[in-house]
C-alpha cells in the first residue's frame, strides 16, 4: 500500500459513483486516524484473486461489497456473521485472526434513522416496501424484527414469495408493482396508535431511471414515506410525500449509518459522527 497507512476500501462493478470513500475518509480525519479509504473496481471474475491477494495484506482492514458482488463474495469467506448469513448478502468483510469475516451492516443502517419513532409502543406496525432484491431482504428483516407486517410489492411475485418465505410465509401479503400505481378507493380505517411505513428499495426514481410509480390513494394517512434513493437527494416519491405533508427519510440516512457501522469494524472505534450534516453537505456537493 502506497505511503504504508493501513486501509480499507468499497469493492463493486461499477465503483466510480460511490460515496463511501467520501464518508469514511472524513471520518478518518475527524477522529485523528492515520488510515485512508479508497474504491476498487473489482470484476465478478476477479473475487477470488482479490480476497487472496488481500488475505495476504497486513495494511489491510477490510472492505465494503456494493453490487453486484453481495451474494458472490459469500462462499469465498471462512466465517459469515449470523445476522448476514440469515440475509443472505453481505455488505462488509473484514480479516480477523488470519480468517475472512463477513457482515452485513444494511439492517442496521436502514433501521437509525427510525429508532425514536421505533421506541415509541404502538398498537399495530404495517410496512409497505417495494422491492424484493438484496436490500429488500436486509429492510424486511430488520422491520419484521421490530413488529411490523410486511407486504413485499415487486415486479416479479416470485421473488416477492420468496422473499416473504424467507421470515414468515404468507402469499397474502404479497402484491404486483403496477397494482400500487392506479388509485384504489380503499378507505383507510382510524389509524391512531399505528406505525404505517412506506419504503422504496428499487433503483426506481434513481437518476436516470424512472420514477416509482405510486398512486398515494395507496399511503395511508400519517404514514412515513422511505427511500433509500440518494442520489437524487429528494425522489419523486419523497417529493410528493413532503408536498402532501407526510414524514418523509432519505437516503444518506442508511448510507450513513451503516457506513458508521462498517468504520467501526475496520478501525476499532465508533464513526465521528458529531459533524453529520457537514458530512450530509460534502456529500451533496
Amino acid at each position: 500500500m502506497v505511503n504504508g497507512q493501513a486501509y480499507a476500501e468499497v469493492i463493486g462493478d461499477p465503483i466510480a459513483h460511490s460515496k463511501s470513500p467520501t464518508i469514511h475518509n472524513h471520518w478518518l480525519q475527524q477522529a485523528g486516524i492515520t488510515a485512508e479509504y479508497r474504491a476498487s473496481h473489482v470484476r465478478s471474475q476477479d473475487l477470488e484473486s482479490f480476497f487472496e491477494e488481500r488475505r495476504r495484506d497486513r495494511l489491510w482492514r477490510g472492505c465494503n461489497v456494493t453490487i453486484p458482488h453481495k451474494q458472490a463474495v459469500m462462499p469465498l469467506l471462512d466465517r459469515i456473521d449470523p445476522a448476514a448469513e440469515r440475509i443472505g448478502a453481505v455488505n462488509t468483510v473484514r480479516p480477523e485472526k488470519g480468517k475472512l469475516v463477513g457482515y452485513n451492516t444494511d439492517y442496521i443502517g436502514f433501521l437509525e434513522p427510525l429508532l425514536p419513532l421505533l421506541r415509541q409502543a404502538h398498537l399495530f406496525r404495517m410496512a409497505r416496501i417495494f422491492g424484493a432484491g438484496g436490500a429488500a431482504k436486509a429492510v424486511a428483516l430488520a422491520l419484521h424484527d421490530q413488529g411490523f407486517t410486511n407486504v413485499i410489492i415487486a415486479r416479479n411475485p416470485d421473488q416477492a414469495r420468496a422473499l416473504r418465505e424467507s421470515f414468515e410465509p404468507d402469499d397474502r401479503l404479497i402484491a404486483p408493482l403496477d397494482l400500487f400505481a392506479t388509485p384504489t378507493d380503499f378507505p383507510f380505517d382510524d389509524r391512531e396508535g399505528i406505525l404505517d411505513l412506506i419504503v422504496n428499495t428499487t433503483s426506481l426514481g434513481m437518476a436516470g431511471q424512472p420514477a416509482l410509480l405510486l398512486d398515494f390513494s395507496h399511503v395511508p394517512p400519517n404514514a412515513v414515506v422511505y427511500d433509500i434513493v440518494y442520489a437524487p437527494l429528494e425522489t419523486p416519491l419523497l417529493a410528493e410525500a413532503r408536498a402532501r405533508g407526510l414524514r418523509t427519510i432519505d437516503g444518506l440516512h442508511m448510507l450513513i449509518g451503516q457506513a458508521a457501522a462498517a468504520f467501526a469494524l475496520f478501525f476499532g472505534t465508533p464513526a465521528p459522527r458529531g459533524d453529520d450534516k457537514a458530512l450530509r453537505e460534502k456529500l451533496l456537493g
